[in-house]
């Protein structure tokens, strides 16, 4: 059943953030609802498509969801969304907070119809600061929260994560901080308005290392850590093909020292403890470069694997998902969807041993749902 079940949700949200957190609550069991305009998320006409409406990405961000077809700026659109946050424990939603003000739902509105509801707004910046109606989406943040700049400062070049990295960490954060509030609210209760600004959420998520010598006040040195901001610190070439090496104890580098027949680097005052290879770590790693061709992968993981060092070949994403980890694991199997046909499902990485998280219903169809929804809730929308 998921240990969620019986929560139910409300997601008001579209592209990745705000459908990826609520099919994270849903994949653990919450009765998650998805209110969209009758045109849909954008995401669902994401290509490729089989059929108008269900994107390759869809099928994964929005299964285990029921989807109610809602226009907020028609009449009877507000009464229809406030029914439905009535019955609810969690309403997230990622439109801009002016957004809301205007069309009546902002939190006061919402919360007045429902006192224990925690009610989760996340967008760009916060809504109280002067970049708050701003918008936003990862490349912005990634911009605006320095990650662009740190990759700046090892290639030279301004780039992107090439993934939506910051819509994905503050869909996770969006739900840690759902199951916080609902923990105060089974103490007290109380509902609670609950922001997620996804600049101040990046932010915060890349000064855990690269504040660093800046921690202290007066600083000590500038922001940035070292080692992850060398500009050596790359996979390595080996004999067949390429390998992330990561010797990381001091008993690590003696070891790989004297593997490639170097055991007196391990008495260089550079290498010789953490903090030192760290303020060296561009020196290091260039010169461990120099000898991982001698060997193949499979040699490499060997030593490693018997010396304890964390090592792993460099896959790609499609040998990843093919090996034997992901396919005896079922990070990625296959599902029939009842209109679709069969897709690749992304499977729930974390293993509940009571509580099984899993599919449940597949993604639907814009509006699908929206007569057995509100014929549940005793609710009759206006034409």
């Amino acid at each position: 059943m998921g240990p969620l079940h019986g929560l139910r949700v409300i997601e008001l949200a579209g592209v990745i953030m705000g459908p990826y957190a609520a099919q994270q609550l849903g994949d653990l069991g919450a009765d998650v609802i998805k209110v969209e305009p009758p045109t849909g998320d954008i995401t669902r006409h994401y290509p490729p498509t089989r059929s108008p409406g269900m994107g390759a990405a869809t099928l994964n961000l929005n299964r285990n969801k029921r989807s109610v077809a809602i226009d907020l700026k028609a009449p009877g659109g507000r009464d229809a969304l406030l029914a439905l946050t009535a019955t609810a424990d969690v309403f997230i939603t990622n439109v801009r907070p002016q957004a809301l003000e205007r069309l009546g739902l902002g939190y006061e509105e919402v919360a007045a119809g429902n006192s224990g509801l925690v009610y989760v707004n996340a967008q760009g910046f916060r809504s109280d600061s002067e970049l708050g109606g701003r918008a936003a989406y990862d490349d912005i943040v990634q911009a605006a929260s320095g990650l662009v700049w740190l990759n700046e400062q090892v290639s030279g070049i301004p780039y992107f994560v090439p993934t939506v990295i910051a819509d994905k960490i503050c869909g996770l954060v969006i739900v840690q901080s759902v199951l916080a509030a609902l923990r105060h609210r089974d103490r007290t209760g109380q509902g609670q308005h609950v922001e997620v600004p996804m600049a101040d959420t990046m932010l915060a998520f890349n000064l855990v290392e690269h504040l660093a010598a800046a921690t202290l006040d007066p600083p000590e040195g500038p922001i940035g850590y070292a080692r992850a901001l060398s500009s050596q610190r790359r996979a390595s070439r080996t004999a067949d093909g390429w390998m992330c090496i990561l010797p990381y104890s001091d008993r690590n580098w003696y070891d790989f020292f004297a593997h490639v027949g170097r055991p007196e680097l391990a008495g260089d005052p550079r290498f010789a403890s953490l903090g030192a290879r760290a303020s060296y770590a561009d020196e290091l790693y260039a010169l461990a470069g120099e000898f991982t061709a001698r060997h193949t992968n499979a040699e490499w993981q060997a030593f490693c694997d018997a010396n304890s060092i964390p090592a792993a070949p460099v896959l790609s994403l499609a040998e990843a998902v093919a090996g034997d980890y992901a396919t005896e694991g079922g990070l990625l199997r296959t599902a029939v969807h009842p209109t679709e046909g069969g897709y690749r499902l992304i499977g729930q990485p974390v293993r509940f041993s009571a509580t099984p998280a899993g599919l449940h219903r597949h993604c639907p169809h814009i509006g699908e749902h929206t007569e057995e929804v509100f014929a549940e809730i005793g609710h009759r929308p206006s034409a």
